[in-house]
């Protein structure tokens, strides 16, 4: 890797301050970034660490909504008590992330800054409308995640939190390419505050609603309101993965089984 400059700043103020510098980058769990570093995908002038700053971290419960530090890691959140008792699907779903040193060493904020096209929290936030907290504002789900590696974010703005509204029902369902465990398909179903939504991830450029599917569910929250359903594969990839078509054909199945 080339050389860059580091910093590990103690507040959000100073790491905002420090990532607003032309060429600096913000690191969470570093999942992403540094293999991309390594690789020569990514080239940051400096590196900001959101390690230390401890107002990143921990998980809250309060009024029906389920706030999550951006820097709490996926172990932790599916190891939590609040998480498995509130949203158990939100817990399942960071549980089964990539493997053991990922899930200890992502975390939620990461994620969602990298928007990967087939990460797995992308589709939990947007299924279950959740509101992405940063230290200027607040962003809807809808609002969030606009396409191939791209959110809403502006440059030096910092993820602080999620609050995740608490479903009456949830649940998520993932087809993971066995290597890297990241979703061929991955769906996340939800009924609740905000009605019933269906996000798709892994199928795509970015995640996406099934809007059609959740009609169905909205008129029948069951399995068998999803059988013979379709889902057009204009738009979804083909890889040496899986063909459009394939992905198509699976979205409506996993979302029958995330009903259950």
């Amino acid at each position: 890797m080339q050389a860059f400059a580091y910093s590990n700043p103690a507040s959000v103020a100073d790491a905002a301050h420090a990532a607003a510098a032309d060429g600096a980058k913000l690191i969470a769990g570093g999942q992403s970034l540094l293999g991309s570093m390594k690789l020569g995908l990514a080239a940051p002038e400096a590196l900001v660490d959101l390690g230390a700053i401890a107002d990143l971290k921990g998980i809250s419960v309060a009024g029906g909504v389920i706030k999550i530090g951006a820097m709490t890691t996926h172990a932790a959140v599916a190891a939590s008590a609040e998480v498995q008792q509130a949203i158990p699907a939100l817990a399942d779903l960071a549980g089964k992330i990539g493997d053991r040193q990922v899930r200890h060493r992502g975390t939620l904020g990461g994620s969602l800054a990298n928007n990967d096209p087939a990460a797995c929290y992308p589709a939990a936030v947007l299924g279950l409308g959740a509101t992405v907290h940063t230290n200027t504002r607040n962003i809807a789900a809808d609002d969030f995640f606009k396409g191939l590696y791209e959110t809403a974010l502006a440059e030096g703005e910092v993820i602080t939190a999620v609050s995740f509204p608490v479903p009456e029902k949830a649940g998520w369902q993932k087809f993971k390419q066995l290597a890297s465990r990241f979703s061929i398909v991955g769906v996340f179903v939800s009924k609740g505050p905000q009605g019933v939504r269906v996000a798709v991830t892994g199928a795509g450029a970015g995640v996406f609603r099934a809007t059609d599917l959740e009609a169905k569910l909205a008129a029948n929250w069951s399995a068998a309101a999803l059988a013979g359903a379709t889902v057009s594969a204009d738009g979804l990839n083909t890889d040496l993965h899986g063909s459009a078509e394939y992905r198509a054909a699976l979205i409506p199945v996993l979302a029958g089984r995330a009903v259950g």
